[in-house]
C-alpha cells in the first residue's frame, strides 16, 4: 500500500496525557481556520482554547494534547482526518451544475408556506435549496412544530418574519437578516410585514 503524502502521527507518551507531532500540525490548524474566514479571537470562542494557546500550536511552538486535538476538531467542525492530512490534490471535478431560473423552481404549496424548491434535476444533493413565500401570519397557524432531520441555513430575501424556535425566544429578522440552526428543534416562520415575507431556505 502507498505510503501517505504526511508523516506518519507520532504519539509520546508523558506523565499524564499523549502529545501529537504529525507533520506541520500547526500550518493544517492555521489553514483550515482561514478557510473558514476566522480570527485567532473566533476560533478561541469556538474551540474554547486560549488565543495564546491557538497561536503556539500554528506557530509550532507547543504540541496539542489529545485532549486539544479533540476540541480543535469539534470547534472548527472537522473530522479527526481533516486535521492530521493535507487536503488531496488529485480530487476530480464532478461536473455537476443545474440552473434554476427565476421562478421556474418547482412549487411546492402548504398551508402556511408557498415553496419552491430549486436545482430539482440534481439527484442525491448534499444540501437542498428552496425560497419560500411565508403565508402564515400567526403562531396559531400551525399546528405543531415543524422539525425535520439536518441543519438549516436561512436567509431573508424580503419583508419581515418573526422566527420561532422551540428552545429560544422568537426573534424578528428583516431583508438581510440570516439564521443557522438544528432542524430536529422545533421551528417555524411567520410574515410580520405589511406583505408576505420571501425567504431562502439551505437545508443540509
Amino acid at each position: 500500500m502507498r505510503e501517505p503524502l504526511h508523516e506518519t502521527l507520532q504519539v509520546q507518551r508523558g506523565e499524564t496525557e499523549a502529545t501529537l507531532q504529525p507533520l506541520r500540525l500547526g500550518e493544517r490548524v492555521r489553514s483550515l481556520r482561514l478557510g473558514q474566514g476566522l480570527t485567532l479571537e473566533e476560533a478561541s470562542k469556538l474551540t474554547g482554547l486560549a488565543r495564546s494557546t491557538l497561536s503556539k500550536i500554528e506557530n509550532e511552538q507547543i504540541s496539542p494534547t489529545f485532549s486539544v486535538v479533540h476540541k480543535l476538531v469539534n470547534g472548527l467542525g472537522i473530522d479527526l482526518p481533516q486535521l492530521f492530512s493535507e487536503p488531496s490534490n488529485s480530487a476530480q471535478p464532478s461536473g455537476r451544475r443545474d440552473i434554476t431560473r427565476r421562478g421556474e423552481g418547482k412549487p411546492h404549496p402548504t398551508a402556511t408556506y408557498e415553496h419552491e424548491l430549486l436545482a430539482t434535476d440534481l439527484s442525491h444533493k448534499k444540501m437542498v435549496p428552496f425560497t419560500t413565500r411565508v403565508r402564515a401570519r400567526a403562531f396559531g397557524d400551525f399546528p405543531e412544530w415543524i422539525r425535520h432531520d439536518g441543519e438549516e441555513f436561512l436567509y431573508v430575501l424580503s419583508g419581515a418574519i418573526l422566527f420561532y424556535t422551540e428552545f429560544y425566544e422568537p426573534v424578528r429578522l428583516e431583508a438581510g437578516d440570516s439564521a443557522y440552526y438544528d432542524c430536529t428543534m422545533g421551528h417555524m416562520l411567520v410574515s410580520v410585514s405589511e406583505e408576505d415575507a420571501e425567504v431562502l431556505w439551505v437545508t443540509a
